[in-house]
């Protein structure tokens, strides 16, 4: 049976290293020879976030989870501030209901909005060749691998047609609440589990708050928008795609949301365990 499992796991491993690498060719391709030029961000990305794995391997941990985990919470709070830059600049520029126009939302590019969508997009290439390599990733079709894929399906489309950026750029508005993910992840790696610390509640606050207005209620507005915004829409796969995408989003949030509060509540209950165990040998 371990042996079969280890085959599915290579079987699907083979599977999306394929593609990462049909992905860089296609990439390369477009930077080379239609001289696509802008697309080297997608490539800095990739690079910038591979030296800052190199460095915490080497000067903090070697291991692979905490390694990952460290570069993945590096590019949520870059991620978080040019987004909240790019939005602010945006808004004072232009104002909230130009900005939103869906001309604006489809055909243009809000300034920096192109290169910050590419240096993510590198950033999604280079933890899935992390996850492959280190084997970060369960089961015979790993979500997070597929989660990756279709971001970097979707993204680079979107990046060589020059269309829907400002659209990708607000879905990324999520990385704020991922910021907090990955400081739990670290925190519990860390050693740090005491839900009874000032700390650790904090930290389930700024979670919960940033998981729902920062996540949920974006990605259903911007869903919302699409659905309302479908006329306006041509004849082609943009409409389609992006209204899938959506759906595909608010279904991992609903996934995500529902193993936050298992998480919640576990440490809810150990908390109460320790306690009442507390409270008795107190009494003894």
């Amino acid at each position: 049976m371990a042996r079969t499992g280890t085959v599915k796991k290579n079987g699907a491993g083979q599977f999306f290293l394929a593609t990462l690498l049909l992905w860089l060719v296609s990439v390369v391709f477009e930077i080379a020879f239609n001289l696509r030029t802008e697309l080297l961000w997608v490539i800095a990305g990739g690079c910038f976030f591979q030296s800052v794995n190199w460095v915490v391997r080497s000067r903090l941990s070697r291991d692979p989870l905490f390694v990952n985990t460290s570069v993945s919470l590096l590019h949520s709070i870059i991620t978080s501030a040019s987004v909240v830059f790019i939005l602010l600049n945006q808004c004072l520029a232009k104002g909230l209901e130009e900005m939103f126009d869906h001309s604006e939302l489809v055909g243009g590019t809000w300034k920096w909005a192109y290169p910050a969508l590419c240096f993510s997009c590198g950033y999604f290439a280079y933890d899935q060749w992390d996850m492959l390599q280190y084997r970060l990733y369960s089961g015979l079709i790993p979500s997070i691998l597929v989660h990756h894929l279709v971001l970097l399906v979707c993204f680079t489309l979107a990046l060589y047609r020059n269309i829907t950026i400002n659209y990708l750029i607000l879905t990324l508005i999520c990385e704020m609440h991922s910021i907090f993910l990955h400081v739990r992840k670290l925190r519990r790696m860390a050693g740090i589990r005491d839900s009874n610390t000032a700390l650790v509640k904090l930290e389930w606050v700024l979670n919960w708050t940033a998981f729902v207005f920062a996540r949920c209620i974006p990605h259903i507005l911007i869903t919302v928008k699409l659905i309302k915004d479908a006329h306006k829409f041509g004849r082609g796969v943009e409409w389609p795609l992006a209204l899938f995408g959506m759906v595909g989003m608010n279904i991992l949030n609903v996934g995500l949301g529902m193993d936050l509060f298992h998480a919640f509540r576990r440490e809810r209950s150990n908390r109460r365990n320790q306690e009442k165990s507390d409270h008795q040998n107190h009494v003894e």
